[in-house]
């Protein structure tokens, strides 16, 4: 029985050949440059090959150290030719973070991307004795006093020369390859504690792939993706791969910042994201929505109106759409939605899955409406990805979506969602003591994540068990739907919100700092530097009354009765936050203590 992941390359570039397998921004062009399927072919042949030169053999981990590259796909795909394991460390991680992985996967060979990255890495190979060889993606990157180091050009060159003996060794290894194989070691950034590699077989990938095109039926070869969150992610990787399975070309951004120019030069039919992405589309619409002349409003006000009776009580449950209902939706569409779509660069989307954190429900409907196909999905690393999403067809809103094929949930002690499924890991790397904790007696997954099953069948996800946290008056909050709640606000990037065992609820703000100063000079409040334009009255009034107004509908011991501007923002650089930006709360907690102290003095 043969791994999908070890023969997709080979199966597209026998059916596409010179169709596009993926494309990405040429630095040196200026413009996005297209990989054929046959060229994808021999360049996971070539490094297939160096790998087994280098002496990589099966089940041992290769290290991926860097930012989204497409080289990226071909070291994942040349290590399964060989039975080796790509083990993904996040291009932000400390050198202390990137020393922990290379040493608890024994990692002999580590691929790394631009010059701190190389940095970190020629730090690590001083004193760990499993590093024995470095490869550069980034040539400029490599310093000349460097011997041992090889650029990724001289790695290939060195696979295209292979001796006959070598290929020989890596189709052996190829068709030796069983869905019992490690693919891959996960290892979760943990809001608390090391980090833990959870170990995906061959097996989960199989199944995560089947699972997806029996779901998501409405995608096909004609679809493109654009690949902006991290290959380290479970959710961009595992998307990645189905993208190619499906033979979608796949447009790799090199850089974060340069998404939105990117979305509107490749215009994707699909892209995967997290929450925040969205949050921000949804902010930017709205502030230009207030800027309307009072007509315009009128019309925006209409096409929303329309846009939510066709997408959510019509086409979103499978009834048909009346006539006029159709004609009028056409014209607000063309006048409104779509003038809209093609500002971001979505005039041609298809679907956007979306998950890693709570989206509003004000967000999704908006959205919807807009005919934005937003697919809201809830899944971990733990799970090779996806457990549920929306159904095409009968999607709740304020759900997760219903389960995917082969995939149990039941809900345990706490309101633990437990899984079981096919797509569950083996357990983690090394840990024998947190696998066994990972699950239940009888072999269900801890999710640690609470949530319940509605009458549809669909899943709604309430809370991290780990998150949650009782005020002194003895009530229980669940920090990130406050959160979530606060950040549709286009003047708020990032809350943490405060209160385990105190009297009420406060939050720290991180305020979206261009909007704010826009605000300032609009309202001639005069600053010398962020910290006199956070610390400002009138901006504390501006940003309380904005609260007071998001907070409508939350029980009174829920709502944020005080809270603090900072100047800066939370960074995973400061360990204010996970590599995934979940926000590491022990260590706001700590840095903060004097800040949050002052909001409970009185």
């Amino acid at each position: 029985m043969s791994n999908i992941l070890t023969n997709l390359v080979e199966k597209q570039a026998l059916k596409y050949g010179d169709r596009a397998a993926y494309s990405f921004k040429s630095s040196f062009h200026g413009a996005w440059r297209d990989t054929s399927w046959t060229e994808f072919r021999e360049g996971v042949n070539a490094s297939a090959c160096a790998l087994e030169m280098l002496g990589v053999s099966p089940f041992e981990c290769v290290g991926v150290f860097s930012a989204n590259r497409p080289e990226i796909l071909m070291t994942d795909f040349a290590s399964f030719y060989n039975r080796a394991v790509p083990v993904s460390i996040y291009s932000t991680s400390s050198e202390e973070q990137a020393r922990y992985i290379v040493e608890d996967a024994g990692i002999k060979i580590l691929f790394v991307g631009d010059p701190s990255q190389y940095a970190i890495a020629r730090e690590i190979k001083k004193s760990c004795s499993c590093l024995k060889q470095i490869v550069v993606y980034d040539a400029a990157a490599v310093l000349s006093d460097d011997t041992e180091t090889l650029t990724f050009d001289a790695f290939l060159k060195l696979g295209a020369a292979a001796t006959e003996a070598s290929k020989a060794e890596v189709d052996k290894r190829r068709s030796e390859a069983r869905p019992a194989d490690t693919a891959t070691l996960l290892y979760t950034s943990g809001t608390t504690g090391e980090p833990k590699g959870a170990i995906l077989l061959h097996s989960c990938f199989d199944a995560a792939m089947e699972i997806h095109l029996e779901r998501l039926t409405m995608l096909s070869d004609n679809d493109t993706s654009i690949c902006f969150l991290p290959l380290s992610h479970i959710f961009e990787k595992a998307w990645t791969y189905f993208c190619l399975l499906m033979g979608m070309k796949v447009y790799v951004n090199l850089d974060p910042h340069d998404i939105q120019n990117s979305i509107r030069e490749v215009k994707p039919t699909c892209m995967c994201s997290v929450p925040r992405f969205w949050e921000k589309v949804y902010a930017a619409v709205q502030a230009k929505i207030k800027r309307m002349n009072p007509v315009q409003k009128l019309l925006v006000k209409r096409a929303l109106t329309v846009g939510r009776r066709y997408h959510i009580e019509y086409r979103r449950l499978g009834r048909k759409i009346p006539f006029w209902l159709g004609k009028e939706y056409a014209f607000f569409e063309k006048n409104v939605f779509m003038p809209m779509k093609k500002v971001i660069g979505i005039e041609h989307g298809n679907i956007f899955p979306t998950a890693g954190a709570p989206l509003s429900n004000n967000i999704v409907e908006f959205l919807q409406s807009c005919g934005i196909n937003i697919v809201i999905g809830y899944g971990l690393s733990e799970t090779t990805a996806s457990v549920c999403c929306y159904p095409e067809i009968g999607y709740e809103i304020g759900t997760i979506g219903t389960l995917l094929p082969r995939i149990q949930v039941k809900i345990g002690p706490q309101n633990e969602i437990l899984v079981k499924a096919p797509t569950v890991m083996a357990g983690y790397f090394n840990k024998p003591e947190e696998t066994a904790a990972a699950f239940t007696e009888d072999g269900w997954f801890r999710t640690g994540d609470a949530g319940k099953i509605d009458d549809s069948g669909a899943l709604i996800l309430t809370e991290r068990i780990k998150d949650l946290f009782k005020t002194s008056n003895g009530k229980y909050i669940a920090p990130q739907a406050i959160e979530s709640r606060l950040g549709e606000d286009k003047y708020i990037e990032q809350v943490a919100v405060i209160g385990d065992q105190r009297k009420y609820v406060t939050a720290i703000i991180i305020p979206a700092f261009e909007a704010l100063k826009e605000y300032a000079r609009q309202k001639h409040i005069q600053y010398k530097t962020v910290v006199e334009l956070v610390n400002n009255a009138e901006i504390r009034k501006m940003i309380q009354e904005r609260i007071d107004k998001l907070q409508k509908g939350f029980a009174n011991y829920e709502k944020v009765k005080k809270f603090v501007l900072l100047p800066k923002e939370f960074t995973m650089e400061s360990g204010e936050l996970t590599n995934t930006l979940k926000i590491r709360r022990p260590v706001i907690n700590t840095r903060y203590a004097r800040e949050i102290e002052a909001m409970y003095a009185n």
